[in-house]
């Protein structure tokens, strides 16, 4: 799982250099997190990592390069949103 979360995290890094290897890796536990509780709320069957890997990076590959744009008021996400503004 580890080398997963490493995975995507420096491919979430390469599209938005912006996020330091820190938030990048955070913002990949949150995504998938987010995804595989979303489902499993919604009744989903769960179909293991794999799928949840396959979503986390169709999400780095659509909305990664302006991650440092997002702004929630979901408090899972909020510790991505710097004291002083968005993440650069």
């Amino acid at each position: 799982m580890e080398e997963r979360f490493d995975r995507l995290a420096k491919m979430l890094q390469k599209v938005n250099p912006g996020l330091s290897c820190q938030e990048s890796r955070e913002w990949v536990e949150g995504l998938w997190e987010d995804f595989e509780s979303t489902r499993a709320k919604a009744g989903r069957e769960y179909e293991g990592q794999n799928v949840t890997e396959k979503m986390v990076t169709q999400l780095i590959n659509s909305y990664g390069h302006k991650l440092h744009e997002y702004f929630s008021s979901n408090p899972k996400f909020q510790r991505f949103i710097k004291k002083d503004g968005p993440i650069n």
